[in-house]
């Protein structure tokens, strides 16, 4: 697929995809990595019998919902890196939430910051919205400088409110405001 330079959804690294049926056999691979799964849903997963892994498929096949969008990442080779998604849009407060993982042989790649920049610029610049609202658990270091990279300004801490692994951790809180986002795009450019 020869994309345009000037194509929204693609960034200095990846571009950005509908989901496909096809994906879910290397996201359900990714699935049993139980400690990347644990750090994103603060639980292990039941085993999937391969009906539920059908029905998973056909649901992540063009995934999008009134609460969430979710984005295949790929390389300009079109390997299948990871996905992002912005999540529970509030039009009438301007806000929303997004998640990203990159599958774990493609991290440290620059990928997922690529691929969160661009469903930011979405957000912001396309659907009006003006603050997103993540989070993390303490303990996913990964997760935290990534946001801090993108410009994230850490809001709170809610302790001990995250069991997993047969102990408690915090929920790291992230923000990022519209003008945030706007002004590290522009020091970005200026680099």
């Amino acid at each position: 697929m020869n994309v345009p330079g000037n194509y929204f959804w693609q960034g200095t690294l990846v571009r950005l995809r509908a989901t496909r049926r096809s994906d879910w056999e290397v996201w359900r691979r990714e699935q049993e990595d139980s400690e990347v799964v644990r750090l994103m849903e603060w639980s292990v997963e039941l085993p999937k019998n391969e009906a539920n892994e059908l029905a998973m498929s056909e649901e992540y096949d063009n995934f999008k919902s009134e609460l969430r969008w979710m984005f295949a990442v790929e390389t300009f080779d079109n390997v299948l890196v990871g996905l992002v998604n912005l999540s529970a849009p509030d039009y009438k407060n301007g806000t929303f939430g997004m998640s990203f993982c990159i599958n774990r042989q493609y991290r440290q790649n620059g990928y997922g910051l690529d691929a969160a920049r661009i469903v930011l610029r979405y957000a912001f610049h396309e659907l009006r919205l003006q603050k997103c609202n993540s989070g993390c658990v303490s303990v996913n270091a990964a997760s935290r400088a990534l946001h801090l990279k993108l410009g994230f300004k850490e809001e709170g801490l809610r302790r001990r409110s995250i069991y997993m692994n047969g102990q408690y951790y915090d929920d790291l809180m992230l923000g990022m405001l519209r003008e945030e986002f706007d002004e590290a795009e522009e020091m970005r450019s200026r680099a």
